[in-house]
């Protein structure tokens, strides 16, 4: 587990669960050991921090590159954040470049890591569930690792887009962990790729009862709303 991490699970965690008391539900699904894709629904930058909290293990979530590079006291700071939390260097530009993210995500998972992916690639604008990308299933088929649906609900009410800390709402969080779905001997092909992620979307909609909405989330520029420094967004979509 990454220094900085560990750090957190003795600090910071405790503080949230002790805090907020997130109802959990289903973490027994979660694998011990072993590679593993944690696939969820994102109402809230939240989301992250009780994932991480809620679970023993460690859970890599991507982080954009500038946080990476960053100079000056305040992007040292930042650069000694997300290095030491573990996170997964994301760069945003198209092709080549946005599929660092899904090449790094493969050797954690290949060394029994978990890694955190929000399908919808946003926030979601309204509470209501979009259309998964096929990052999900493309992840899932090349490190031959289960998926594990999650579902969260609450979180939007803690933490709405936007604000820049939780609100102290105590039981509001919902965690549902659901039970590990198996993709491999499937095809890589584009048509089934779109199969499977339509299969974790359908898990994940059971867990949370949201409505399904059967296009792509809006570009968060649009739903408003200043993204953290590990925004959550999926950049294998």
């Amino acid at each position: 587990m990454p220094p900085l991490y560990s750090i957190g699970k003795v600090t910071v965690g405790p503080a949230l669960l002790l805090g907020w008391r997130p109802n959990v539900e289903g973490r027994e699904n979660v694998p011990a050991a072993g590679g593993v894709i944690l696939a969820a629904n994102h109402l809230s930058v939240a989301d992250e921090y009780f994932l991480g909290a809620v679970l023993p293990r460690h859970v890599a979530f991507w982080a954009k590159a500038e946080y990476f590079v960053g100079t000056g006291f305040r992007g040292l700071v930042t650069k000694s954040l997300v290095t030491g939390l573990g996170a997964i260097r994301v760069e945003r530009g198209g092709g080549r470049a946005a599929l660092s993210a899904f090449d790094g995500a493969i050797p954690v998972l290949a060394a029994g890591g978990q890694v955190a992916v929000f399908p919808e690639g946003t926030r979601s604008p309204d509470g209501r569930l979009y259309r998964g990308r096929t990052g999900v299933a493309r992840l899932a088929l090349a490190a031959g690792v289960p998926v594990v649906p999650v579902g969260f609900a609450g979180t939007d009410e803690v933490q709405p887009i936007g604000t820049l800390w939780p609100k102290f709402k105590r039981g509001k969080i919902v965690i549902r962990f659901g039970k590990p779905m198996d993709f491999t001997g499937r095809s890589d092909d584009r048509a089934e790729m779109r199969r499977i992620t339509d299969e974790v979307m359908v898990e994940i909609q059971r867990l949370t009862g949201q409505e399904y909405v059967p296009r792509y989330a809006p570009p968060r520029t649009a739903a408003g709303g200043a993204g953290p420094a590990t925004s959550g967004e999926n950049p294998v979509g």
